[in-house]
């Protein structure tokens, strides 16, 4: 049987429909969500795959990964570069993140590995050598932290306002954007400035764990790094910083994780000095 509605009752219909989606998706219209999301996934992709290969990522590159056209990603990527997500350079036909898109990458898209056990243990063994002094135990730290992430390890000691121990600067310069000689001149001058480096270092901050990225250090000669900041405590007291400096290209979902052990670690072998 054919059932006819009436003008009002077909409103009526229409406005149900419409409320009924806006409930489900907070206001927003379902394929706004679907191509925000879209947006996320693919600025996502894009910074996992310029951190991995330190090349600008082309819309080619992923299309397959969504199973979208080179056009539709190019679209999007245009998209994230006026908003500042992602930038152009000019000797290539790629995008690169900004430092707006690793900070909302950092924020809200970076998923945290686990640190495997194998990776647990010789940090373990390596932080737990026979160690009775302090400075010995903090140099030593800075070292393993090196060793693990490939980029610069920093410790401090709050108490102890002109003395700094770090390591493995030379694997920092050893990346690909760290080939321009006024580049490394300038990070060397700020590493062997150690009262600046300090004053980085110990700035305070909520949490466990601080990120700055780029520009956001404040100083034109660290531009091109990030700095993950943590804290370590003395007879359950904050007693000091560590630190990985990299280049902004860092991983960070491996950095943050063995940081945060590492200081875990740290804190249990200076109860035992």
């Amino acid at each position: 049987m054919l059932i006819l509605l009436t003008k009002q009752q077909i409103v009526l219909k229409l406005r149900f429909s419409i409320n009924t989606q806006r409930a489900v998706t907070g206001g927003e219209d379902l394929r706004n969500v679907d191509y925000s999301s879209r947006r996320k996934s693919i600025l996502n992709s894009a910074i996992n795959r310029y951190i991995k290969n330190a090349v600008p990522v082309a819309s080619e590159d992923i299309a397959d990964e969504f199973d979208l056209s080179s056009a539709t990603i190019r679209n999007i990527f245009s998209e994230l570069d006026e908003s500042g997500y992602l930038k152009h350079p000019y000797t290539s036909g790629g995008r690169i993140p900004t430092d707006k898109g690793y900070r909302y990458y950092v924020d809200f898209l970076v998923q945290q590995i686990e640190l495997l056990d194998e990776e647990k243990k010789r940090i373990l063994k390596e932080c737990k050598k026979k160690i009775r002094r302090l400075d010995d135990a903090l140099e030593n730290t800075s070292e393993v932290i090196s060793e693990i992430t490939h980029y610069a390890g920093i410790v401090s000691f709050l108490e102890w306002q002109d003395k700094i121990f770090y390591n493995g600067i030379s694997r920092i310069l050893d990346q690909p954007e760290f080939k321009d000689v006024d580049k490394i001149r300038l990070l060397v001058r700020l590493m062997e400035d150690k009262g600046r480096l300090l004053s980085i270092i110990n700035r305070d901050f909520s949490g466990k764990v601080k990120i700055y990225i780029g520009s956001e250090l404040g100083f034109p000669e660290m531009e091109s790094c990030s700095l993950i900041v943590t804290s370590y405590k003395l007879k359950d007291q904050p007693s000091g910083r560590i630190a990985v400096l990299g280049p902004v290209r860092m991983e960070y979902n491996h950095i943050i994780p063995v940081l945060e052990y590492v200081s875990d670690v740290l804190t249990d072998v200076l109860s035992t000095i």
